[in-house]
C-alpha cells in the first residue's frame, strides 16, 4: 500500500470530523463578525427544478423564524449531470412522491414546464428584490407547475419584469457564484461554509440557526419541514412472502453503505424478499464527477452517517481495482449465501475502517469477518460472470426509471415494479410502499 493511500483515511476522518466542523463553523462567524455582515443564508434556486420549488415554499417561514437575511440567486443547470432527462423525469416524480410527508405541494404526472412559462417566471425572479422573492417564489412555481397562464400573466402585470439579457447575466452571475462557492444543483442552501440540500437537509440548517440563538422564539423547536419517516402504526398482514425489495447498490457509494444496514433490516422486518442487484459506480460507467461533488457527497454522508448512528469517515476511496478485487468474489459470496454480509463488510471497510480493498491483506480481512473462507475463496477470482449481470442490473435501474445508487424498487412476485424510488434518504417511501401492499 503506498504511503497515500495509508495517510488519506486518516485525513478524511479529520476533515469531516465533528471537532474540525465545529472549528470551520466558529472561524465563519469570527470573519462575519469582523466584516460586520448580518447572518446571510444564501438560496441558489432553479426555475424549472422541481427540488427549488419545493424549497421555494419553505423561505417565507425560514425568515419568518430566524433572525438571518435570506439573499436569492437564479441558477441554470448543472453542466456536468449525465443523463439530463432521465433525471429530470425522475426529480418531477420524486418531488410528488415527498411533498405530501413534508407538508408540501407538487403536482402528479407532469411534464417539463412549457418555455414560455419558465422564461416569464425567470423574468419575473430576476427582477423582484430578495424580500419580493421570498414572498412569490413558490406562488411563480406553482402557476408554472400547474401551467396556469392566466396566474403567471396576473404575476407579469402586478411585478416588474426583466428583460431577457438582464436574466442571462442573473443566470450567470448566480451559477458562476454557486461554482465559486463549490457546488453544482439548484435547491441549494448556503450558510458560512456549508451546503444543505432543498428541503431534505433544510434541519441541518435549522439546527445550526438555532445553535447560533438566531430562532425568532427559541421555544419553537418544531422543524419547519419534519423529517419523514414511513407510518409505523400497526398492520394486520399475513405476511411478505409474495413481495420483493429490490436494491440497487455500489460499492464506491457512500450512500450506499449508510443504507445497507437499514435496508437488510426492512426486508427482515416484513419478511420481504431482498434481492440486490449491484452496479458498477457512475465513473466504471464513463461518466465523470466533478470535485465539488465529490467532496458535497463525502460531507454530506458524514451528517446523515451521524444522524443514523453510523460509523462514517475514514475513507479509503475503492475506485477501479478495489472494486474490482471485491466484486470478483461476489458470486462466490451467493453461492454461500453471504452476499449481503460479504457486501456489508466491503463497504464498512472501505467507508470507515479505510481499508484498503486493493491489497490482499485488506480483502481477505474483508471476506473472512463476512464469514467466508479466504483459502476457498481464490478458485473463484478469475470469474468475472458478474460483469455482464451488474450491467443487466444497470439496464434494469434505468428501465425503472432510476438514475443513481442506492435505488430500490418493490414489486409483488414476478410483476412489473409500480414503485421505484432513489436514495439513502428514500428508505422511508420504499418502507411506505410496502406496507401498503402488505396491508
Amino acid at each position: 500500500m503506498s504511503i497515500a493511500r495509508r495517510i488519506a483515511p486518516l485525513l478524511i476522518a479529520g476533515i469531516t470530523s465533528p471537532a474540525l466542523r465545529n472549528i470551520r463553523r466558529r472561524a465563519a462567524e469570527l470573519r462575519r463578525r469582523v466584516s460586520g455582515r448580518p447572518h446571510q443564508v444564501l438560496y441558489f434556486h432553479e426555475v424549472e427544478d422541481p427540488y427549488s420549488h419545493l424549497a421555494a415554499q419553505t423561505l417565507q417561514r425560514l425568515v419568518s423564524r430566524y433572525e438571518i437575511e435570506l439573499v436569492p440567486h437564479l441558477v441554470g443547470e448543472a453542466d456536468s449531470v449525465p443523463d439530463r432527462d432521465l433525471l429530470a423525469a425522475y426529480a418531477r416524480k420524486d418531488a410528488a412522491d415527498i411533498a405530501p410527508a413534508y407538508g408540501l405541494d407538487f403536482p402528479r404526472d407532469v411534464d417539463r414546464p412549457e418555455p414560455e412559462l419558465a422564461h416569464d417566471a425567470a423574468r419575473l425572479l430576476t427582477a423582484v428584490a430578495p424580500a419580493a422573492f421570498t414572498r412569490h417564489a413558490a406562488e411563480i412555481g406553482k402557476a408554472l407547475w400547474s401551467r396556469n397562464h392566466a396566474a403567471m400573466e396576473e404575476f407579469c402585470r402586478r411585478l416588474p419584469c426583466a428583460q431577457k439579457d438582464e436574466v442571462r447575466g442573473a443566470l450567470a452571475e448566480g451559477s458562476a457564484l454557486r461554482t465559486q462557492l463549490g457546488h453544482y444543483s439548484g435547491a441549494m442552501f448556503y450558510y458560512g461554509g456549508e451546503w444543505y440540500w432543498g428541503v431534505d437537509r433544510l434541519g441541518y440548517l435549522e439546527q445550526r440557526l438555532r445553535e447560533l440563538g438566531l430562532a425568532r422564539d427559541p421555544s419553537d423547536a418544531e422543524p419547519i419541514v419534519p423529517c419523514p419517516s414511513a407510518d409505523l402504526t400497526p398492520i394486520a398482514t399475513t405476511g411478505g412472502a409474495d413481495l420483493v425489495l429490490e436494491y440497487f447498490p455500489s460499492l464506491r457509494s457512500p450512500y450506499t453503505y449508510i443504507s445497507m444496514e437499514r435496508v437488510y433490516d426492512l426486508a427482515e422486518r416484513y419478511g420481504v424478499e431482498l434481492r440486490i442487484r449491484p452496479v458498477l459506480p457512475m465513473v466504471m460507467r464513463g461518466m465523470t464527477v466533478p470535485t465539488s461533488k465529490r467532496l458535497y457527497i463525502v460531507f454530506d454522508t458524514k451528517r446523515e452517517a451521524e444522524r443514523a448512528g453510523i460509523a462514517f469517515g475514514r475513507l479509503s476511496d475503492p475506485l477501479g481495482e478495489p472494486i474490482e478485487r471485491g466484486f470478483s468474489l461476489y458470486n462466490f459470496a451467493r453461492e454461500h449465501d453471504k452476499t449481503a454480509e460479504y457486501l456489508l463488510s466491503f463497504a464498512t471497510g472501505v467507508f470507515a475502517e479505510g481499508i484498503d480493498a486493493g491489497t490482499e491483506r485488506g480483502l481477505r480481512r474483508i471476506t473472512e469477518r463476512a464469514g467466508l473462507v479466504w483459502e476457498d475463496a481464490q478458485a473463484s477470482r478469475a470469474d468475472d460472470s458478474w460483469r455482464a449481470e451488474f450491467e443487466a442490473n444497470r439496464e434494469a435501474m434505468f428501465a425503472a426509471g432510476l438514475w443513481g445508487v442506492p435505488s430500490f424498487r418493490v414489486l409483488a412476485g414476478d410483476e412489473h415494479a409500480e414503485f421505484a424510488t432513489w436514495g439513502q434518504d428514500r428508505i422511508w417511501l420504499a418502507e411506505q410502499e410496502i406496507r401498503r401492499r402488505l396491508a
